[in-house]
């Protein structure tokens, strides 16, 4: 890549040390080097890299190499395999009409049923089939990913992962409904217990609390069956068999309402089930090591510094990965994805998704990007459109800082709007 001017440089290189040292206001005198490595110094772990795809030049870089936890933003490498393997339509059923019998097994769609989506594909297939045979045995994992918190297991961004999900495997309440209603009867008050019995489908939610609660429920098979019956109106068998041979793809919504989802809403469940579909379309196994594996021998295999990358959605703190790494692969998505389409998937600044409430432009937005965020760890990568109209790449990623997230998102814009006002 090319290097900018020495100025340029330093001017951009002195704007990020106002992140590092948390004031906007200092008096600073650009060509000081001293002064510089004064304010390059702080208690927690920073990494930026920009740069301009049209020209290739490193407008800045700072701890590029380096190795962070990217929290939600591993999501760009889910995003990136499944626009590269899945088709326009998501995949959302196998299934094989033999005589009288009609064999269905899953293919870790999301959609089926869910919330938000509402799409009943699968339910308007099956219903004129009489006799359903249902198979769950082709999910090669666990119901939660490597590195996952443990205390998790009641929050609605720890769904379980499985095969065949079903409304998104999350118990939805408010005060009207309860979705699916097969849970009303196991639903309790209580404002000390945790929102689900740690290995019981038992609920609690706080009577005082107005607001829509969502708590995943635990996955197996005899439930799946039961919902499914519920929703059909009818008998449905299970197998443990899981036969192969002649089978058809059932289609449903587009793929690029999943990667928005996704994307906006930072949704690990979203991005979880997509390696499963993935994994679906490679084999007949729904593994997601072996669609992540396949993407790190494959579609990975020329990007620098290779991450560790252990789930679909970044709630485990196994992942790694460098801002270099991360601007690769956004170099990668920008030149193989149509500018507008790009534009929409990619939440806004000040506009949608996660950073709906930051990095906000005077007129439009000049910021598009995933944010990842956890515990002490803030990230943030995507594009930046500067004064000028050019279109930069860069990775922010912020990690082992004990201050408020929002102290270090007020830094990171300090940083980003001076790229933007002086590139």
């Amino acid at each position: 890549m090319k290097i900018i001017s020495n100025t340029r440089k330093n001017l951009l290189i002195i704007s990020a040390s106002i992140l590092l040292i948390g004031c906007s206001s200092l008096k600073i005198e650009h060509n000081t080097k001293d002064t510089i490595n004064t304010y390059l110094t702080n208690n927690f772990f920073s990494g930026l890299l920009v740069i301009n795809p049209k020209t290739g030049d490193t407008i800045s870089s700072y701890n590029n190499t380096k190795y962070f936890t990217p929290a939600s933003n591993a999501k760009i490498f889910t995003l990136y395999v499944a626009q590269k393997i899945l088709p326009k339509k998501t995949p959302i059923l196998k299934y094989r009409i033999y005589k009288d019998t009609t064999f269905i097994h899953g293919t870790g769609d999301p959609t089926f049923l869910h919330p938000y989506f509402k799409d009943s594909t699968i339910v308007n297939f099956l219903k004129p089939h009489k006799n359903i045979v249902l198979s769950l045995n082709n999910y090669s994992g666990k119901r939660y990913g490597a590195g996952w918190a443990w205390d998790d297991y009641d929050a609605y961004y720890a769904a379980e992962i499985n095969s065949f999900p079903i409304y998104g495997n999350i118990v939805t309440i408010d005060s009207n409904k309860v979705i699916p209603n097969y849970f009303k009867d196991s639903i309790f008050f209580s404002k000390t217990k945790k929102k689900r019995e740690r290995n019981k489908n038992l609920f609690y939610i706080d009577s005082t609390y107005k607001k829509t609660t969502k708590i995943p429920f635990i996955t197996h098979k005899s439930l799946i069956k039961e919902l499914l019956e519920n929703r059909l109106g009818k008998e449905i068998k299970l197998t443990n068999k899981t036969p192969h041979e002649d089978y058809k793809t059932l289609y449903g919504i587009p793929t690029d309402s999943l990667y928005k989802r996704m994307m906006h809403e930072s949704d690990n469940f979203i991005a979880e089930q997509l390696l499963l579909i993935i994994s679906s379309t490679l084999s007949d196994t729904l593994s997601s090591f072996n669609a992540r594996n396949y993407a790190l021998k494959t579609l990975f295999k020329d990007i620098k510094q290779v991450p560790r990358w252990v789930d679909g959605s970044g709630l485990s703190r196994y992942n790694l990965c460098t801002p270099e790494s991360i601007v690769d692969l956004l170099h990668k998505i920008y030149n193989e994805t149509p500018r507008e389409q790009l534009f929409n998937i990619f939440p806004a600044g000040g506009v949608s998704g996660t950073i709906k409430h930051n990095f906000k432009g005077k007129v439009n937005p000049y910021i598009y990007a995933k944010s990842g965020s956890l515990s002490n760890n803030y990230c943030l990568s995507g594009y930046l459109i500067t004064k000028k109209g050019e279109t930069l790449i860069f990775s922010f990623m912020n990690n082992h800082f004990k201050e408020p997230t929002s102290t270090i998102k007020n830094k990171m814009e300090i940083v980003l709007k001076a790229i933007r006002d002086t590139y």
